[in-house]
């Protein structure tokens, strides 16, 4: 492990070569740049979830940790290993204080893997537009967590109306065990299904794009009940022609699935980490379909998925204290559409293409144009299907 302070970006390349030469890992395969963006007193939890993300895919792990960027000093501080502490892969934490953290993509570009592609994930709340931060704008896929904002389900409305293919968010793959068990719950299922009702605690983001995706499949009324303190799901009910068949979870591990007619079965149900839910998501690095058809069932923008990926680094200060909350805003009217349409049932680039689209490094009003590539099928209707997620 190699650690410098008070560095430059071209040292830290440098440090990463000599470490791959020590190591002998010249010909090291990996399957993509995954880029973590954290902030201090978040690291330890990102380290660990960024490395068992890793672990389980070859890739080159940059963490960018932005502090203090009211400094009026900028410095640069990184810890280069392989094989070390951050799992078996290549991996780079960058601490930024003062204005280079502001151009953070200055000193991450020339550490993307070449020929591989990029996926940027934000630990903490996400920015309100993803092109206000150039570490999203050249990245292939971009990976959110409304749950970490202060308010989770604006958030949501906000990811919708800044949405692009190739976003997606953790709230929706923590309802991957969930979809996956009522799909196959369905294949024996005769009967027309005529509605269905979501059961949890307080209202939370997985809960309305579990009731968005119930009814792009089922083309039915769904209803969302909030019951008791819990904030995830607890039971998912939908009521057949003659029948109902239901499933609730029994404790943190296991959920019962209970049919009219049949005996029950206790399948089981476990939660999963953040580190679990990242590693998902490094699976599919084409474009999440089914995830912008339920985000647009709930907040009322639909075809999100015909909207072009092509984002625009929009340069701004936060320092600057003449920027206004409306200034802030998507432009066009699209997140007061959100939040009036929102109801409860609510190719990869090379790293040296990357460099040269993604000139963002100083202030302007308009940055350039980065291009993510969009792959994938859209889902049949009709029928809850787990694949495609």
């Amino acid at each position: 492990m190699t650690t410098l302070w008070d560095t430059t970006g071209s040292e830290v390349v440098k440090a990463l070569s000599a470490e791959r030469r020590a190591a002998g890992a010249l010909a090291f395969g990996l399957a993509l740049t995954l880029v973590a963006v954290v902030d201090e007193k978040h690291v330890s939890e990102a380290e660990g979830a960024a490395t068992l993300a890793a672990s389980a895919h070859p890739c080159r792990l940059l963490i960018v940790v932005r502090r203090q960027i009211e400094s009026p000093h900028p410095r640069l501080d990184a810890e280069v290993s392989i094989g070390g502490r951050l799992g078996p892969g290549e991996a780079v934490v960058m601490r930024m204080s003062g204005r280079l953290a502001l151009h953070a993509e200055s000193v991450v570009l020339p550490l993307l893997a070449p020929d591989a592609p990029v996926v940027t994930w934000w630990h903490d709340e996400p920015p309100t537009r993803i092109a206000h931060d150039p570490l999203g704008v050249f990245a292939d896929r971009r990976v959110t967590d409304v749950t970490a904002a202060p308010e989770p389900l604006s958030a949501l409305l906000q990811r919708a109306a800044d949405f692009a293919p190739g976003d997606t968010d953790l709230s929706w793959t923590r309802l991957t065990p969930w979809r996956t068990l009522l799909a196959a719950a369905f294949d024996t299922v005769t009967d027309t299904p005529d509605s269905a009702v979501i059961t949890s605690g307080r209202a939370n983001p997985s809960v309305q794009l579990f009731a968005g995706w119930l009814k792009n499949k089922l083309g039915i009324p769904v209803t969302v009940e909030e019951v008791g303190t819990r904030p995830d799901v607890t039971k998912v009910t939908v009521s057949l022609d003659g029948s109902e068949l239901a499933i609730a979870r029994t404790d943190s591990r296991t959920a019962t699935i209970s049919r009219s007619g049949y005996p029950d079965r206790v399948l089981p149900l476990p939660g999963r980490g953040v580190g679990e839910l990242l590693a998902e998501e490094l699976r599919r690095l084409g474009d999440d379909e089914v995830f912008g058809e339920a985000l647009g069932t709930y907040s009322g923008l639909q075809n999100l998925g015909a909207r072009s990926p092509h984002r625009e680094h929009i340069w701004r200060d936060p320092m600057d204290k003449s920027l206004t909350v409306a200034g802030t805003a998507p432009p066009s009217g699209e997140a007061n559409a959100a939040q009036a349409g929102a109801t409860p049932t609510g190719a990869a680039q090379t790293g040296a293409a990357k460099t040269e689209a993604t000139k963002t490094g100083a202030p302007s009003s308009a940055g350039s144009t980065a291009t993510v590539g969009r792959s994938g099928s859209t889902a049949r209707p009709g029928r809850p299907k787990a694949g495609g997620a």
